[in-house]
């Protein structure tokens, strides 16, 4: 618990999008919804990237003025928020299957395919977290999946969030990287490994083999098990 007063929970409500009314009580009829709202600035961000989402930009995607978005959402600040959230509704959230390690893997891989298939989420899951209603659904399977685990209940939350933050990292370095530049970066460190200078270096790379493409195993997984072994145990 944070020990908020009653005043600061208020304020707290008020900055939560999801805790305010989608549209004022007075005024005219809705003619739109944060969700056909978000679903534009969705559809704007995967083809432009997140610079180009902007209240203006999306009332052109949806045909009125960006004056009459402020009715629904208050800020665009409050967008990415929606927006963020509207992508963990493309889970699909399947019932336990009795292995914890092998249920939260399931999760993760989802992570990964929609980060890719959002490329500017990455970045604002690293720098703009936010939880809504789909991501508390995500969540709370998660949990379902841990039910039987031992460790303690904030373990379990720091593991939601770590695996989402690491996927995150991951997915920006495959999408940053090439494959002249890793080439380029494995060739060098080869060349310090031989040249003997950094034995550290040296120790950790002679004998290691190169890569091998036709691997049926993928690294991110084994990455992934790792991490949730070291967290969770």
């Amino acid at each position: 618990m944070n020990g908020c007063t009653g005043g600061d929970v208020s304020v707290a409500n008020e900055t939560v999008i999801w805790l305010r009314p989608e549209r004022a009580a007075v005024g005219r009829p809705a003619e739109r919804s944060r969700a056909e709202i978000t679903s534009a600035a969705i559809a704007l961000a995967d083809r432009e990237g997140l610079d180009a989402v902007s209240m203006r930009r999306v009332a052109a995607q949806l045909g009125t003025g960006a004056a009459s978005l402020y009715r629904y959402v208050a800020t665009r600040d409050d967008l990415l928020d929606l927006m963020t959230d509207a992508t963990a509704s493309e889970y699909e959230l399947n019932e336990p299957g009795g292995d914890w390690r092998a249920d939260l893997l399931t999760v993760a891989r989802q992570t990964r395919r929609i980060m890719r298939r959002h490329p500017w989420l990455p970045g604002l899951i690293a720098t703009r977290p936010a939880l809504g209603p789909h991501a508390v659904d995500v969540l709370d399977r998660f949990l379902e999946f841990l039910a039987d685990h031992p460790a303690p209940a904030a373990r379990k939350l720091e593991a939601f969030a770590l695996l989402n933050a690491v996927t995150a990292m991951i997915v920006q370095n495959e999408s940053a990287a090439t494959t002249v530049d890793t080439a380029r970066s494995t060739a060098y460190l080869r060349h310090v490994a031989a040249a003997g200078t950094h034995p550290r270096i040296t120790a950790a790379l002679v004998g290691t083999p190169v890569a091998d493409s036709t691997a049926t195993t993928d690294p991110f997984d084994d990455a992934m098990a790792r991490i949730l072994d070291g967290l969770l145990g």
